[in-house]
């Protein structure tokens, strides 16, 4: 095995973390312009919602694909290839979605955006426990936590601001230059700071996890337009489960596998997982509810709306290095349950939204929640991944990633879905009470309107509940160093390259 020796020279650290941390800046942000300027590339390319709905599936598919395989391209190639390939991707495919002159020319750079952005997330997190020790970690990955956070809540500001006065591609030449300046420092800064070796790749592991995770990943992103009762939504889902099982069983049998299974034989971390997938899916119910309700329900320009959302990135943007510090020193629990406790009460307090509910009030208890979401989001991710052996992190990296990608799509289509269907139920008990008919042109826009946000209301109301679980949960969180290797440790070495018995 070659392997590539850490340094814990400050020298050394800093320009290779600098660097990662702008690249992640650059694609996080990236993930949340798009949704915005859809309208208007709608306009432009003269196409359906449903078709530039594709632009974000593609995206999601994509990472769905590429990101349970990164443990393998960690394995098989050093940090500074890794690095580069993936940046490189990300700033050509940021290029083709700028002069794109039709729409599949712009979902062919979605596509490479996408594989470079996919590899980018648990690469960083594997450096940075390469290059911290377990003491420094979580202030590391609160650092980090900035740009994971900070990014995303400010993309639909500068989208709505940018579309408002400019055309959509200025999103992308944006994006550009500050990528070709990252891939740039990157080949003078970044250097080889994790294990290498030559696994096999799992060819046919590849292709039931591509199935399975993009089978399901297109299920519940289709799920909320087109309801769970479609046939290509069932399809999607019979045939993405059935080649999920086969990939799970494939991988406690094969050799080399893609994701290792068998880190769940660590409790905190199997615990923290759990945690984090509720989290997530709780995350995703604000992050989809409340523009709907802002720009549906109360008329609010997408320029507004992305104001509202702005104080809570910057609050989770500001508490992420602080929280940081406060897990190096106590650890996750407590942490956790009160960023739970939090989140539980913010969240019940949006199930009490109206239709004149002030705009105060929305910001107020928004920004409250991502508060709250600032104090569990990375420490949970921490703590998990300090239970295991270094040599295990990259498995788990690609195991969470993999797993919130999921909870991500599940979280969109589920509350997607509670809000349409209890908001048409509510709107046909209103109408069916005040004797409202469908023709009414005066009180049938209200009808609906408070249908929806009745809707909306039931929506956090189960996103209350699964924060109740989580932070239920959150009590049996305890301080965790990492553990023996118990999976790698049983390793064979065959012809120099590992194979597991």
């Amino acid at each position: 095995m070659n392997t590539q020796k850490t340094s814990d020279s400050p020298v050394r650290t800093r320009p290779i973390f600098g660097v990662m941390l702008a690249g992640a800046l650059v694609a996080f942000l990236n993930q949340t312009l798009i949704n915005i300027a859809l309208p208007q590339m709608m306009k432009h390319f003269h196409i359906e919602a449903a078709t530039a709905n594709w632009l974000t599936t593609i995206f999601m598919l994509v990472n769905g694909i590429v990101i349970p395989i990164t443990a393998f391209l960690m394995d098989r190639f050093t940090t500074r290839q890794l690095y580069l390939t993936s940046m490189g991707l990300f700033a050509a495919g940021t290029l083709i979605c700028g002069i794109a002159p039709n729409f599949s020319v712009i979902l062919i750079g979605r596509v490479v955006q996408a594989a470079g952005a996919g590899v980018l997330f648990p690469l960083i997190t594997n450096v940075i426990f390469t290059l911290f020790p377990p003491e420094r970690r979580g202030f590391a990955m609160g650092i980090f936590g900035v740009a994971m956070n900070f990014a995303p809540a400010v993309g639909p500001t500068l989208s709505g601001w940018v579309v408002q006065h400019y055309s959509w591609r200025v999103l992308f030449f944006i994006i550009f230059p500050i990528a070709l300046i990252d891939f740039l420092a990157a080949i003078f800064l970044v250097k080889n700071v994790t294990e290498t070796g030559r696994p096999k790749l799992d060819v046919i592991g590849v292709m039931l996890s591509t199935i399975g995770f993009g089978g399901i990943l297109y299920g519940f992103a289709t799920a909320g337009t087109k309801g769970w009762d479609s046939a290509e939504v069932i399809t999607m889902f019979i045939i993405g489960g059935i080649s999920l099982i086969l990939f799970v069983w494939r991988q406690l049998v094969v050799e080399h596998p893609i994701l290792e299974f068998r880190i769940f034989r660590y409790p905190i971390f199997t615990l923290t997982t759990i945690i984090n997938i509720i989290v997530t899916m709780a995350m995703f119910s604000g992050m989809i509810l409340m523009p709907i309700y802002m720009q549906n329900v109360r008329g609010f320009s997408p320029l507004q709306s992305g104001l509202m959302l702005l104080p809570g990135g910057i609050v989770m943007g500001i508490m992420s290095p602080i929280t940081g510090r406060i897990f190096d020193k106590f650890g996750a629990k407590w942490l956790v349950i009160i960023g739970l406790a939090i989140t539980i009460v913010t969240t019940f307090a949006l199930t009490r939204l109206e239709i004149d509910t002030t705009f105060r009030y929305v910001v107020v208890a928004y920004t409250l929640r991502m508060f709250g979401m600032s104090l569990v989001m990375m420490p949970i991710f921490t703590a998990g991944l300090n239970e295991l052996a270094l040599s295990l992190n990259k498995y788990g990296t690609a195991m969470v990633n993999t797993l919130r990608m999921i909870a991500g799509a599940v979280g969109m289509a589920f509350f997607v879905s509670i809000m349409t269907n209890r908001g048409a139920k509510h709107v046909k008990e209103i109408l069916m009470q005040h004797h409202i008919l469908p023709t009414d042109k005066t009180h049938m826009p209200m009808a609906v309107n408070q249908g929806a946000v009745m809707g909306i209301n039931d929506a956090f109301m189960v996103a209350t509940w699964l924060t109740v679980g989580a932070f239920m949960l959150s009590f049996f969180i305890r301080r965790t160093s990492p553990k023996e290797d118990t999976i790698t440790n049983r390793i064979k070495k065959s012809n120099k390259e590992p194979a597991l018995q």
